[in-house]
């Protein structure tokens, strides 16, 4: 089959909402920019199976690129929100210890947030239980910058803004391979209309498929490559209502926050995800993990009613290191490591990405300047 050869300044991989906001943000800047997609619609993975939860940058380490972007991103975020009528809400939330032995992990989580300028109170069981009436908890935590976000009317705001400064969302075209030099970088798209897309710029910015895409790239140092873990998350929705109107969280557990409580603009409850190490991208909702998840939520909410917990979808953290390791960073690589100018991978854009988005976009934007 014949491939059409095409060139434009900048393409950015893959169109959930890190994609969209940094492609917003180039295009705004004045670049040339076109999007591809793999799926069908913008946003279909690691956006749209999350908590959508606006992070305040509690957990990580002081200096780390999360800390620092998490803390950015997300008063740029409710800026954003506000002036662009994205429903969101800062509703706040606690963090709960449920006995005398998790109170000194409580005292390190408000001293790793205080180095990163985000203040949290500390209360007794007896303080928590008054603010969330059920909850059973010897002290909390209370965060009152952590909020929820409306991901896909995000993403459309995004995109929307995106075409208003000129820029192209290209659906069912996926990047199978890509080769880079000195000057240029050629993408072979495939899909329905495959073709060789030149282009100056190019940002991965392919989430799960960000790993697999830079292996199957000439040009690109194999050492610049890391090696990628998938931690998959379940959630249950909760029928009917609650008596909460704040977001609850347990002491972290390794590889995720634990299983929390967050909620919809709607009120509505629901709980995830856990954490579950997978060998391949797999969205299984297992029916059975909802006694593991009644038996962790009762620790702190004795008065769940297991029957409504209903099971609701999944979603996968890409992970840059493997379940018995600590903490991993965000990658942001531009040519000062891999030496390919115009050139930027983003890898292990995890918890809290969403919540970093905008800030992610500047620090691309300010790469390629």
């Amino acid at each position: 089959m014949h491939q059409e050869n095409f060139e434009t300044q900048t393409v950015v991989i893959g169109a959930g909402v890190i994609g969209l906001a940094i492609a917003r943000a180039l295009a705004r800047a004045g670049h040339e920019v076109i999007v591809l997609e793999s799926s069908d619609r913008f946003g279909e993975g690691i956006s749209s199976r999350n908590s959508e939860v606006v992070h305040a940058g509690i957990y990580y380490p002081q200096g780390s690129l999360k800390a620092e972007l998490c803390v950015e991103g997300r008063q740029q975020l409710y800026d954003y929100c506000l002036t662009h009528k994205v429903g969101h809400r800062k509703c706040g939330k606690w963090i709960v210890a449920v006995d005398e032995a998790q109170n000194d992990k409580l005292c390190d989580i408000k001293a790793a947030a205080a180095s990163n300028g985000v203040e949290l109170e500390f209360y007794d069981g007896e303080r928590v239980a008054q603010g969330v009436p059920g909850i059973c908890a010897s002290s909390g935590l209370w965060s009152p910058e952590t909020g929820i976000v409306d991901s896909h009317g995000l993403m459309l705001s995004l995109l929307g803004e995106l075409h208003d400064a000129g820029g192209q969302l290209a659906l069912r075209s996926p990047v199978a391979a890509a080769e880079s030099d000195s000057q240029r970088h050629r993408l072979n798209v495939a899909g329905e209309t495959p073709l060789i897309l030149e282009a100056k710029n190019v940002i991965n910015a392919a989430g799960l498929g960000a790993v697999p895409l830079a292996k199957n790239w000439a040009g690109l140092p194999d050492d610049c490559i890391p090696r990628q873990w998938f931690a998959r998350g379940v959630y249950f929705s909760y029928s009917g209502r609650t008596p909460f109107r704040t977001l609850i969280y347990p002491v972290p557990e390794p590889g995720g926050l634990g299983i929390h409580l967050t909620l919809d603009l709607a009120g509505q409850a629901r709980f995830g995800p856990d954490v579950e190490w997978i060998e391949k991208e797999d969205y299984t909702v297992e029916p059975s993990r909802q006694e593991g998840f009644a038996r962790g939520i009762r620790q702190w909410w004795p008065g769940l009613d297991p029957t409504r917990l209903q099971p609701a979808y999944a979603g996968i953290r890409p992970k840059l290191i493997g379940p018995d390791g600590g903490f991993a960073d965000f990658r942001i690589d531009g040519p000062e490591t891999h030496g390919l100018p115009g050139l930027v991978n983003l890898f292990g854009i995890e918890s809290p990405g969403l919540t970093s988005c905008l800030a992610i976009a500047e620090r691309v934007k300010a790469l390629l300047s």
